[in-house]
């Protein structure tokens, strides 16, 4: 995928792996990255050979947030109609793990909460500072929070704007998997082929689901469930995965 240097990729099979590359800044978001992330997760989407992709920082951190320089110096940092990196206000509809290893501070905790699955190491830690500095998280922080982890707990982070460290996200359960130091990128690539061996149509209509069944008008979501399982039923991919069953083989999917 071709895209500028301040974010870089890699194929992994069915993986792909999306790197931040503003080390010197604690890869902190300015307009180009916003736009290189946003490229990246449109190709993504539109590739029928990707099925999961993974976002990490190049460096000691995650993401440090907007980057205040470039904010300060007039920048529009957030894209229009899809916030910052281009994925808060409009995420890919495939499946996206982060993998955190430092700071995941403020926009780039947001940026975290916006993927669906967060591999974190040991030294990893996760905040909402905002409010020290007169403003709010508002990049879907304070959206997404309180969706993940208990209330009263969102709630103080976003009133006190401390850290998190990494076990009190985990056992909060924020972090899917906890790992070793330096290690979340190698955790996050094996949690990532758990998923991507698996259907790509059932892994887009389930991502779905589950992230917006809970919006849904009490009236419509049994109905939009059953457009959406009736879809998948009548799948090619269905159709190959119970011959795969049947025969004892692995699938070969088509995504459709």
């Amino acid at each position: 995928m071709s895209v500028g240097n301040t974010v870089l990729t890699e194929r992994d099979g069915a993986v792909l792996v999306v790197k931040l590359n503003r080390p010197e800044r604690r890869n902190a978001i300015d307009r180009a990255t916003s736009e290189a992330v946003a490229h990246v997760m449109d190709e993504f989407d539109a590739d029928e050979t990707l099925s999961c992709a993974i976002l990490t920082g190049v460096g000691n951190h995650f993401c440090a947030g907007m980057d205040l320089k470039a904010f300060l110096d007039g920048e529009r940092v957030e894209l229009e109609g899809r916030g910052l990196a281009g994925i808060i206000q409009t995420p890919p509809r495939k499946p996206v793990i982060a993998a955190v290893e430092g700071y995941a501070l403020a926009g780039g905790f947001e940026i975290a909460l916006a993927c669906d699955l967060i591999v974190a190491s040991e030294e990893a830690r996760f905040g909402l500072p905002e409010v020290r500095r007169g403003l709010i998280a508002g990049s879907g922080g304070l959206l997404r929070l309180p969706e993940r982890i208990p209330r009263q707990i969102a709630m103080e982070c976003a009133l006190t704007g401390r850290m998190i460290p990494a076990e009190e996200a985990a056992r909060w359960g924020l972090v899917n998997r906890l790992c070793s130091a330096s290690g979340a990128l190698d955790e996050a690539r094996d949690l990532a082929r758990e998923i991507a061996v698996n259907a790509p149509m059932a892994l887009a209509a389930s991502k779905e689901i589950v992230a917006k069944s809970g919006r849904w008008p009490a009236g419509e979501v049994w109905p939009r469930m059953n457009e959406r399982l009736e879809k998948i039923i009548n799948s090619q991919d269905a159709r190959e995965g119970a011959a795969a069953f049947a025969e004892k083989r692995a699938p070969c999917w088509r995504g459709r």
